[in-house]
Parts: C-alpha cells; structure tokens; sequence
C-alpha cells in the first residue's frame, strides 16, 4: 500500500526547521565555522583537517508531515536529525521549535523538551532487558514523575494502540523482534509527543516483519496525526511513507520534494540514480500522465491524485480513456491505456524525465 495523497508543504509556520545548519567535527571547528561565516568549502574544511558531516542544511517540517530524511551510509542523515534534537550540538546555524529558538535552549530546558515534546525511536529498540513491557512503555513517564496509576493506565493505552494487548507481563526477551520494536514506539508515544524522531527503525527487521512495521506506523499515523522526522536509507521505504523526502549526500541535502517530484524532475544525476529503479507505477499519480480530455466516452474516473498501481488494472482491462476528476470531481483532463501499459513496461521514463 502506498500514500493516495501526499499531504502537500502548506505555508503555514514550519513546526521544525534548521537554515544553514552545520556539524563539523575536529578540533577548532567552531571558530573555523565563525570565521567563514557559515560558508566553507570542501578544500578549506581539508585544509584545517576538519569534517564536515552536515553542511548548509535547510529545510521546513510542518504540523502532522511525514518527513524523510534519506541517503546512502555516511550522508550525514542520522547526524542532520540529531543536530535538530541537539542530541548532538550543531557546529553553526539555526534551529527552530515551534518558533523557538532551539540551539538558546538551556540544558534544563532540552530536557524538559526532550522529554514531553519529543519522541524517538532507533533501529536498536534500547528496551531495558529487566523491566516487562508494561514497564518498559510506562519508563519515560516515571522519568516525568507520573503517579503510578495514571503512567500504568497510558501505558496500557499505548500497548493496545500497537496492538500488543496480552503481552504487558513479557520481557523483551520474550518477544519477536517486530514486537520488540512495536515496545519502542509505544514507549516514545506514551509522552504523547509533538514531533517524533525515528531513526532507521525498522532496518534490523527481517523484509516481511519491516513491510508489517511500515504499515502499522502508517495506521498509527491516521489516528495520531503526528509530525514524523524519518531516516532510511531504502527509497521504497521512503516512498511508501513520506509527504515529503530530503535527499542527502556528503552532509548536504541535495533535493527536497514528493516523492512523485523527485522521480518526475531530479535535480541532479545523483538523485535520478537513487531513483532509477523505483516501481514508478506505485509513486507518479494520474495527474502526470494525464493528456487534454477529448474523448466521446470514458472508461471509468480516477483522481487525479490517485497512484497509478491503484487503478491500473482496470483501466489496462479498458479499450476507453478514463477521465481524471480533481478534488471538487470537476474532470481535468483523461488518461489512456497505452499511457499506462507505457509507464508499467518503462517506456516512459526518458518522456518524464526531460
């Protein structure tokens, strides 16, 4: 299953941000990056033996968006979303909170923020191999200095949310690792958190327990409407999930946009290769095959937002166009067979990509 309708970047104000935002490791890194003014090149971060592992990221995430952050190993992926929860401090730039000033913060107040505004979850679950699962969920909320009835009863609630109902009493020794990793975002979910933070969190799982994962976090995120930084490395993964994708390479992000926008008009060869071999069926909708409506009769209707996968075998069945309909059901255009059957044997890519 893949996301009929991506939720598109609005204009309201940014629930997370970052603008120019660097982590450079090595010594003197922070008066190199004040002295060049937040602009250095890859010759002068080698010139003073430095490392640049994030360099010139900006970007907005708004309320209730499923953000991801991908890239190939060393990108500088995990380190940008670190530097966004000043897990680790960032060498020079801007982070923003929900309008605040992130990197003023005092230490006192990260924690207070860490621990009722924001969620995390990492490819390695960190479960507490002494506690039960119940006590596992209810950790961060005895943290917080929630009375026992009150953290044991959300506790209960989260546990049942994810579909773990009956296994309160077992150890994490005791269970699958996709039930392991369902603890752990119970866990970051019972501070009912504003943002939530996941780290490559199904990566560990075997191929059919991640593609389980990835659907219960899909349905977790229609009840929840949260806003989700998400880092993977897997573009499938990435399109199944994300509204919007930021690309990484060398500790820069090289292209932010749709999934469908990123397959469509790549930015660079870079991100046209990272997207080469995508079931491109399940990512452009019917909007980017659509031609001018013309025809006396029509096979059926699809929206125009719809994924291709949704609809194609029907309309391949079909000896008539289908006519595109947008939100309002006003039809904007149609779409033929052969248009589809194109898509689906790959004929279509050089068309799309010019």
């Amino acid at each position: 299953m893949t996301r009929a309708t991506p939720r598109a970047a609005d204009s309201s104000k940014p629930k997370l941000s970052c603008r120019n935002l660097w982590k450079v490791f090595g010594t003197g890194a922070d008066e190199f990056m004040r002295q060049h003014r937040g602009d250095a090149s890859s010759a002068d971060l080698a010139q003073a033996k430095l490392i640049g592992a994030v360099r010139r990221a900006s970007l907005d995430v708004h309320e209730g968006e499923i953000f991801i952050v991908m890239g190939l190993s060393g990108s500088g992926k995990s380190t940008l979303v670190r530097c966004l929860s000043r897990l680790i401090e960032p060498t020079y730039g801007d982070v923003v909170f929900d309008g605040r000033d992130l990197l003023k913060a005092s230490e006192a107040e990260l924690i207070e923020i860490r621990r009722h505004k924001m969620g995390m979850v990492f490819q390695h679950f960190a479960l507490l191999p002494h506690l039960t699962v119940i006590e596992n969920v209810a950790f961060p909320l005895a943290v917080q200095g929630v009375d026992k009835a009150k953290r044991l009863k959300r506790a209960r609630e989260m546990i049942d949310l994810v579909s773990l109902s009956g296994r309160e009493n077992h150890y994490p020794r005791e269970l699958s690792g996709g039930q392991q990793q369902r603890v752990g975002i119970a866990r970051s979910l019972a501070v009912a958190p504003e943002i939530w933070f996941l780290d490559e969190p199904f990566s560990a799982l075997d191929p059919l327990i991640r593609r389980e994962m990835q659907a219960e976090l899909m349905r977790l995120q229609e009840v929840l409407k949260k806003t989700i930084i998400f880092i993977t490395h897997d573009f499938d993964e990435a399109i199944r999930l994300a509204d919007r994708i930021a690309i990484m390479k060398d500790g820069e992000i090289i292209q932010i946009g749709t999934p469908e926008e990123l397959v469509t008009h790549p930015a660079t060869d870079y991100v046209a290769e990272f997207t080469r071999d995508v079931n491109r069926a399940k990512v452009l909708s019917a909007q980017s095959l659509m031609r001018p409506s013309g025809a006396a009769r029509h096979g059926g209707t699809v929206a125009a937002v719809a994924k291709v996968a949704s609809f194609a075998p029907e309309i391949v069945a079909s000896d008539l166009p289908f006519a595109v309909i947008d939100a309002a059901g006003r039809t904007v255009g149609e779409i033929s067979p052969k248009a589809v059957i194109d898509l689906l044997a790959g004929r279509d890519q050089a068309d799309l990509r010019a």
